[in-house]
């Protein structure tokens, strides 16, 4: 106890400060890929990716699917030039659409409920969390579990962790969606009261991952109720869920970053 005592008053306070300023992401992160290139690719670049995330039209241009990509990176290996890895945290969207990046014309769906419209003044202090694995690989639940650690502190923005779905504001998803799991999910959603925001964390959530290939999941979370923030990443870091739940209460605005 005394080592910890000491080891706490000679480093400080060691809490990240983000929201209230920028979190630099350490060296060799990846966050998410970038598309360099979008023009004149073979149609064998489709085949680079595992999950399907790269598409490429009759034209030759390319689109990528941050929210099917794990971030596997071989798409980067295999085309430099067109793929990079960026060390960025604050990839969630709004809609399912904002995660495609390509210069072909994409159909812009609006997000299912505009910010949660006037009910996300609503949820500003004091939200009540509530997780749900509903498949995952098991990987995003350890960064869920980093954000109440003494570093994320995520308390002192005023999220707090709640078992009953009664009490919950927030819902954060895992996983694809199992068969086994789709009712607990949708009943879990409707025990919620109003206001209330659900949050997909991490690829599989967003669109199936892996599983989709299968047939054993539903393909995303919204499959089966309505999303207001994506979170892509295999696993997303603890400040990109952190984000995430700041754009689902209102207090950031799609493409606002923190200063």
């Amino acid at each position: 106890m005394l080592e910890w005592i000491q080891r706490g008053l000679s480093q400080g306070k060691v809490t990240t400060r983000y929201p209230r300023g920028p979190e630099p992401a350490p060296d060799g992160y990846h966050g998410s890929i970038e598309l360099l290139n979008a023009k004149d690719a073979p149609p064998t670049l489709e085949d680079v990716c595992p999950t399907r995330a790269i598409t490429v039209d009759v034209q030759q241009r390319v689109k990528l699917d941050r929210g099917r990509c794990i971030l596997c990176g071989e798409c980067v290996r295999r085309a430099p030039e067109r793929f990079a890895f960026r060390a960025d945290y604050e990839t969630a969207a709004r809609s399912r659409s904002a995660l495609v990046l390509g210069d072909w014309e994409n159909e812009q769906v609006e997000p299912v409920r505009q910010a949660l419209g006037e009910q996300a003044r609503m949820l500003r202090r004091s939200i009540h969390v509530r997780h749900i694995d509903c498949g995952s690989d098991g990987s995003e639940e350890w960064e869920i579990q980093a954000l109440w650690n003494p570093y994320y502190d995520i308390q002192r923005l005023g999220f707090f962790l709640t078992n009953s779905p009664r009490h919950a504001d927030i819902l954060l998803v895992t996983g694809g969606v199992t068969s086994p799991m789709r009712k607990p999910l949708e009943r879990t959603w409707n025990l919620m009261p109003d206001p209330k925001a659900l949050v997909a964390v991490g690829t599989d959530a967003c669109s199936g991952g892996l599983a989709t290939e299968g047939g054993k999941v539903a393909g995303g979370v919204d499959q089966v109720l309505p999303v207001d923030v994506y979170v892509p990443g295999s696993p997303p870091a603890p400040i990109a869920i952190i984000h995430a739940l700041l754009l689902a209460t209102g207090r950031l605005t799609p493409g606002e970053v923190a200063a």
